[in-house]
């Protein structure tokens, strides 16, 4: 061991909550009754803690009435919305675990989700966006055309037998979503009470499927425990209070929304105030000056949207304080104009992933601004990580390796493949994060790299293999590699290098009107180059650093 290792403990002296997320939402409730809970600026609704516990409570009991049992998986596919909150909060209570799908995926990687965690029901907005989500389930469901709502037979998904939309409309073979909500009878809440008794603060809550470097993408597995003490920690960093309104307009089906935001607030009996259904900046802009917001999240991008809006200097934003930037590495210059333009002088950076609930670092309202730009903080409370080199040996302070966490966050694993999570984290429960990083004699972590392919577009991570697999299907493809090209805007865009087959061509447009409506908008590649071959090593590994630097030179994105 070295004599000052890279090792940080977050020794607190709050202890963590012992709770499960349906008992906790109800203490809040009974003590913030009539407080703003929720504010969902879009479709004009306003719940106290108190109305959102209650409705919380109906669709719980609607969901088990249906015959739903604890573990089973409920999926949601849909943008921000009121409904969105109550399935997070109503699955926790009735035990079930929901399922978080992009909006963004399409009928393959809808289809692949769904089987891979066999939910027994979907939830699901009629559409958004150019995504036509009705048509793309009746498209993986033939036979929900002519199916009793809430008795689906299907070939493909035999597990799953409801399907739930949003929305006033009726469709063939679907429940409508407020007549779940309903109204239950005491009976249903006394099921519900039961069923809510007997749950354990350890059991599963939450899948979040993220990209995997080996193509389909991995469901991690997340706890009360996990999300809700990870919740409370974050605003705890923030200093929130019930006095604070937090604007989210980041997506509540990843952890930046629901965790960050959503189980942020209810800890600390805040508001959770939605300004529309996906980030737009005039939104975010009309509504903090609306609701008088004293927080704001977002990835960077979104900031600079903000605050490159045309109208910027005609909204009052002098009531925001503190908030969170994170999904990607945060600009100096970008955090300097959020400071003094937005009013953000407590706004903290966070560091984290999915597999860790997600924060894992995180900085103080504090700590000068120089070090909340050229670090991610410190470890947060009740974590371990150390930092080791390739033979998983603790480096000493100031040196590069990888980053491991450890503690109440990690996940339980990937659903339903246990090579991937003993590959994920070892025998001694450290989580292998394959991000390099260095920790300072004051535990300031910094991250100097990370998991060599992955692709980082305006906060989504993309890994290249997933794609690589979905445009192996196509005739004239024999081989490809994607890499990320530096970009302006999104920091990172991704570029396919496709060799063809022999006697094949083919052209840029091409590639991407193969990847429409099959694969997430933000995973399709924003640049396709046609080569001969691919650098290599000796041994006939792909050399994808070279790859990218040459390609990144030969489209005029170098330097």
């Amino acid at each position: 061991m070295p004599q000052n290792p890279s090792y940080v403990h977050g020794a607190h002296d709050v202890p963590l909550i012992g709770q499960t997320i349906g008992t906790y939402l109800r203490s809040m409730a009974e003590r913030f009754v009539t407080k703003d809970a929720v504010v969902v600026r879009h479709q004009h609704i306003r719940w106290t803690y108190k109305e959102l516990d209650e409705r919380v409570s109906y669709l719980a009991a609607g969901l088990l009435k249906l015959g739903l049992h604890p573990g089973d998986r409920v999926g949601i596919w849909a943008q921000n919305c009121a409904e969105w909150v109550l399935v997070q909060f109503a699955t926790a209570r009735a035990g079930l675990i929901m399922v978080n799908i992009n909006p963004a995926y399409r009928r393959s990687e809808l289809e692949y989700v769904l089987d891979k965690v066999q939910c027994s029901a979907l939830i699901l907005s009629p559409s958004f966006k150019s995504s036509d989500y009705i048509a793309m389930v009746q498209d993986v469901l033939p036979e929900i055309h002519h199916a009793t709502p809430g008795a689906l037979h299907s070939r493909e998904l035999p597990h799953l037998r409801h399907v739930i939309r949003l929305g006033l409309d009726k469709t063939a073979g679907m429940l409508n979503f407020n007549d779940v909500l309903g109204s239950p009878d005491s009976a249903d809440l006394e099921r519900l009470a039961e069923v809510e008794a007997a749950l354990q603060f350890d059991d599963p809550v939450n899948i979040q499927f993220t990209s995997g470097t080996t193509g389909a993408p991995k469901g991690a597995t997340l706890t009360h425990h996990n999300i809700l003490n990870n919740g409370f920690f974050i605003g705890e960093a923030m200093r929130l209070t019930e006095e604070d309104k937090l604007c989210i307009p980041v997506p509540l089906y990843h952890c930046f929304g629901m965790v960050l935001g959503n189980l942020a607030c209810v800890t600390h009996g805040a508001t959770m105030v939605y300004p529309d259904e996906s980030f737009e900046p005039k939104a975010v802009l009309e509504t903090v000056q609306a609701e008088r917001c004293t927080a704001l999240h977002g990835v960077p991008t979104m900031f600079i949207a903000i605050l490159d809006h045309p109208d910027f200097d005609q909204y009052d934003l002098s009531t925001l304080r503190t908030g969170i930037m994170a999904g990607s590495p945060c600009p100096a210059e970008v955090m300097s104009r959020v400071i003094t333009k937005m009013h953000l002088q407590e706004i903290t950076i966070a560091y984290g992933m999915t597999e860790t609930s997600p924060a894992s670092f995180q900085s103080s309202i504090d700590d000068p601004v120089e070090l909340r730009v050229s670090t991610i903080g410190r470890v947060h409370p009740h974590l371990e990580v150390k930092i080791v080199d390739t033979e998983g040996r603790i480096v000493p302070r100031g040196v590069k390796g990888e980053l491991l966490t450890r503690g109440y966050s990690v996940m339980l694993g990937y659903w339903g493949d246990e090579e991937k999570t003993r590959e994920t984290v070892d025998a001694a429960g450290w989580l292998h994060t394959g991000d390099l990083a260095v920790i300072d004699d004051h535990g300031f972590a910094t991250i100097v790299g990370r998991s060599k392919d992955m692709v980082i577009r305006g906060g989504e991570n993309i890994y290249p293999r997933e794609v690589e697999e979905f445009l192996y299907r196509h005739p004239k493809v024999l081989d490809v590699q994607c890499v990320g090209v530096p970009d302006k805007k999104y920091g990172e865009e991704l570029c396919a290098c496709i060799v063809l087959r022999p006697g094949m061509d083919a052209n840029t447009d091409e590639i991407q009107e193969f990847c429409k409506g099959q694969i997430a908008h933000y995973k399709i590649p924003r640049y396709v180059v046609f080569v001969p071959n691919f650098p290599m090593t000796v041994t006939g590994k792909i050399q994808k650093y070279l790859l990218r630097e040459k390609v990144s030179t030969d489209l005029g994105l170098a330097g």
